[in-house]
């Protein structure tokens, strides 16, 4: 079993270090000291740490099973779960009227990283409720918020999100789930729904299902798509349970990873759900989700590695095997540690470059998204632009990172006692669901580059140029500016490349889209490397007593601009080969 240390001293220096989140302007940040912040991670880490860590083999192992109709998850989760919901961690940064906190998102997805790094299955009961609940919160009438909010802010009820059916998975337009109108203004609701993650389970005492369903009248395609609130037990006037509704658990499915979470085949056999939003225009009010489960995804891509990284590099020290070539570093012992070898640093470094990199984007995307929750448009184009970098390359690079941890045990890596396969097998389904990569990849071409007139990606290109210019001929530019430069030229080249060819053979940016989306989660990276070795600099120059947390991050912060952010040029490299070498066979050559 492998233990874990939640990563306070970071996040604390990315809140306050280089965000700066207690001087924000922004309503509930004042209070946002770094004594606050830290009393919160820290009991946040200690529940991750020692209830929920020690659960994260179990849930593998033991998985949910499917008895009489009723699902039931591992030993432990229920306690567990009852922890999180008991310390009001799901009501962290939810609206006060429902019983929230109030907090900004961004303090929640901080402690939401420490709860996916120790149990990424159990978290995500919580975590699909959060998003059902931010879609009835903005698109939901008074008396569903009224209805809904509250139990699901505390989860007691918890809420799921219905999409995908067995001959439609991205292409929502083709699903066949109906809706039929009824008298007393609700509808029922018949179809088969899959891959539904949390879809039914023994946490809570009711599910909330938000069901995409296609009402008559609504025409062909996702044009005639809308959402409904479907209840596993109904809701009596008075806010009780009432009878079972019509919906329930066809199968449970056997997965690679997250068994500790129930990821079901959903039946509605004349279900009764009421419309959420605007009838024909659910697709609407669904990415309200859809936005903050991406968000969400991508923060699983990378917390699930740190406790992979955090395992490896416990192991690199301690493991005894063979000699350091430069002379022997542990001389009393028969061999010396791992970590003196420099293929295990290049590994570890790797790991650790990408992961605190990660971490900068993810906090800076959260705080975008309280930016754009208070009216900033330009905030708002900009985290809208970021999402699919986010769920994709971090995803993407989330699952090679739990790789390279689970190689550093060699043998005992591919074994399931040292818990390494399962970091592996549970970061690998985050790049398939909420929208599998490829298709992040064509959101981010197709659609968001070209977004608001394309102001979103000039202002990205302005924000780079603007901190190059600011810590140009300083003690960094060598080694953080002058690198994110020439990514930066890179991914404007990419850009253009698409711009030129783009129009006339649509195939041309479509055949580039996945390096062009790594292409702009390295720039991104790079772009947080460099904003947070100004910080540590900083800090530095200021007599900071823990003078060796700011060099240690500097030291990783080079490593990443000297060995991962040249990866641009190979991926411009691969853009502009454009669509032959992709399109060159026929599909009866594959």
């Amino acid at each position: 079993m492998t233990a874990y240390t939640p990563p306070v001293q970071d996040m604390q220096f990315v809140l306050h270090d280089v965000l700066k989140v207690s001087e924000s302007p922004l309503p509930g940040h004042a209070e946002l000291d770094r004594e606050f912040t830290a009393a919160v991670l820290e009991a946040a880490g200690q529940l991750a740490a020692e209830v929920l860590a020690p659960l994260n083999a179990v849930g593998d192992r033991e998985g949910c099973t499917l008895e009489n109709g009723v699902v039931r998850t591992p030993t432990g989760f229920d306690g567990a779960f009852a922890a999180i919901r008991d310390g009001g961690w799901t009501a962290l940064d939810c609206d006060p009227e429902y019983g929230g906190q109030g907090m900004p998102y961004l303090l929640g997805l901080a402690t939401g990283e420490m709860f996916v790094s120790a149990n990424m299955a159990l978290n995500m009961y919580q975590g699909l409720t959060h998003g059902a609940y931010s879609a009835i919160h903005a698109h939901g009438t008074d008396a569903q918020k009224q209805t809904y909010l509250p139990r699901m802010v505390s989860c007691e009820w918890t809420g799921t999100m219905n999409l995908t059916e067995p001959h439609a998975g991205t292409d929502l337009g083709m699903l066949r789930t109906k809706a039929e109108p009824q008298e007393d203004g609700s509808y029922l609701i018949t179809g088969q729904k899959i891959f539904i993650s949390a879809g039914d389970h023994d946490l809570a005492e009711n599910v909330i299902h938000l069901v995409l369903a296609k009402a008559p009248g609504g025409g062909e395609g996702t044009k005639g798509i809308s959402l409904f609130i479907v209840p596993k037990f109904l809701v009596n006037a008075d806010g009780s349970l009432g009878e079972r509704n019509r919906v329930s658990v066809g199968n449970l499915e056997e997965k690679m990873g997250i068994h500790g979470n129930a990821t079901c085949v959903m039946n509605y056999d004349g279900a009764k759900g009421w419309l959420l939003g605007d009838l024909h225009k659910g697709m609407r009010a669904m990415f309200t989700m859809m936005n903050e489960a991406r968000m969400g995804v991508g923060l699983q891509g990378y917390a699930c590695a740190v406790g992979a990284y955090q395992a490896a590099a416990n192991y690199a020290r301690e493991r005894l095997q063979g000699r350091a070539v430069t002379g022997d570093a542990n001389p009393k012992g028969p061999a010396d540690p791992l970590i003196v070898h420099p293929d295990i640093r290049r590994s570890l470094m790797d790991q650790k470059s990408f992961l605190e990199g990660a971490r900068m984007l993810a906090f800076w995307g959260a705080h975008l998204i309280d930016q754009a929750h208070n009216g900033d448009k330009a905030a708002d184009g900009m985290i809208s632009l970021l999402t699919p970098v986010i769920k994709g390359f971090l995803t993407d690079k989330g699952f090679d990172t739990t790789v390279l941890a689970q190689q550093v045990f060699g043998g005992h890596g591919y074994i399931e006692e040292q818990g390494m396969s399962q970091f592996v097998r549970d970061t690998r389904i985050t790049m398939i669901y909420e929208g599998a990569n490829g298709v992040q990849a064509l959101d981010l071409v197709g659609r968001k580059l070209a977004a608001d007139g394309g102001k979103p990606i000039m202002a990205f290109f302005e924000m780079v140029k603007d901190f190059c210019k600011e810590n140009a001929g300083g003690p960094l530019a060598a080694d953080f500016i002058e690198p994110l430069k020439a990514a930066s030229k890179d991914l404007q080249a990419a850009g253009m490349f698409f711009m030129e060819n783009g129009m006339k053979n649509p195939n041309a940016a479509l055949a580039g889209s996945y390096d062009f989306m790594h292409l702009f989660g390295h720039v991104a990276l790079g772009l947080m490397w460099g904003r947070m070795a100004v910080a540590a600099q900083a800090a530095l120059d200021a007599g900071a007593a823990d003078a060796g947390f700011y060099e240690t991050k500097l030291a990783t912060g080079r490593y990443y601009m000297a060995r991962q952010l040249p990866m641009t040029a190979t991926h411009l490299a691969r853009i502009k080969s454009g669509a032959d070498p992709v399109m060159a066979l026929d599909a009866a050559q594959f």
